[in-house]
């Protein structure tokens, strides 16, 4: 064999070694009009960079979001997931939606991302004001399996009211929904997500529409009993007809693993967001104003993954 046959077999053999020595990872996330699918492929963007030192490739799915992603997290078929904090903290204790499947005792948090305010976005002429006002209204309330849905679900029993309260309870997926609310199928729907969204970004610019205050005695209901609530506010002026801040409340998006991840991976992952922090605060809006310190200990209700333990320990993000 020649030097140069030798060695161009030498990179080969070595190419392909690196080949199967790589390690396959991947996140739920969400509809790809909202904050979840973009957000996840910041981390797979930033762990990417650098796979050809740790071996290990990142790729993101749309998903139908929270519940789905921490049920797929449960039966083997993701690694990751972004999953909103009040998700997380159910599943690991095996309650509202986890009842019946029992305590997730292997969900284990990551770190915590975005606030997600509730947004409930209707036509200019429906006659909505409030929340009180979707009732008889035909309302896309999300997805099974999504927490907007599980929201949605808790806002309308606090009121005594079912799905059959409205006069068409959609379950369509956030890229559907800003186009049935500009034909006139639906009359409003719900979204928990990150701002700006593209999703309440294309419904505000394509028909009039408004944004309506979640804020009243059964949002207040929420607020008091559940921890993982929060109040928020969507600034006026940030989509097309709606110059008044909206009061609203809603939750933290968070990314979690299951127990079974190798721990060297999933510091890895949490190595790659974090060491490039500016950066990965710069690939979304909603991560604009993120904070190290307060994703490491902050709207997380699951036990530390072990791996992002570490890590945070090394970066003195926790003590």
């Amino acid at each position: 064999m020649t030097g140069v046959a030798a060695a161009l077999a030498a990179t080969l053999g070595a190419g392909t070694a690196l080949a199967q020595d790589q390690q396959f990872i991947s996140i739920g996330t969400g509809g790809v009009t909202g904050v979840y699918y973009p957000v996840g492929g910041a981390i797979c963007r930033l762990m990417n960079q650098n796979r050809r030192e740790h071996g290990i490739r990142c790729s993101v799915e749309s998903t139908a979001a929270s519940v789905y992603n921490v049920n797929a997290i449960r039966g083997g078929e993701l690694d990751f997931g972004v999953a909103q904090s009040d998700v997380q903290y159910n599943a690991y204790n095996g309650e509202a939606d986890f009842e019946e499947l029992g305590a997730q005792e292997d969900l284990r948090a990551v770190f915590s991302l975005h606030n997600e305010p509730l947004t409930i976005v209707a036509r200019a002429d429906a006659g909505i004001e409030s929340f009180a006002d979707i009732e008889g209204k035909r309302v896309n309330v999300g997805q099974p399996g999504s927490g907007t849905r599980s929201l949605m679900d808790l806002l309308m029993a606090e009121r005594g009211w079912t799905t059959a309260n409205l006069a068409v309870s959609a379950e369509l997926a956030p890229a559907e929904q800003s186009a049935a609310l500009c034909d006139n199928n639906i009359d409003a729907f719900a979204y928990a997500v990150g701002h700006p969204a593209g999703a309440i970004q294309e419904a505000t610019t394509t028909c009039d529409s408004v944004i309506v205050n979640v804020d009243g005695e059964e949002a207040q209901a929420l607020l008091d009993q559940y921890p993982y609530y929060t109040a928020a506010t969507i600034p006026g002026g940030m989509y097309r007809g709606n110059d008044e801040d909206i009061m609203t409340m809603g939750v933290g998006a968070t990314l979690v693993a299951s127990a079974n991840v190798d721990e060297e991976v999933v510091y890895q992952l949490v190595k790659a967001v974090f060491d490039n922090f500016e950066d990965f605060k710069s690939l979304h809006p909603a991560l604009e104003n993120l904070e190290a310190s307060a994703m490491a200990n902050e709207g997380n209700s699951a036990p530390l993954h072990p791996g992002a333990e570490r890590y945070f320990r090394e970066a003195g993000l926790i003590e």
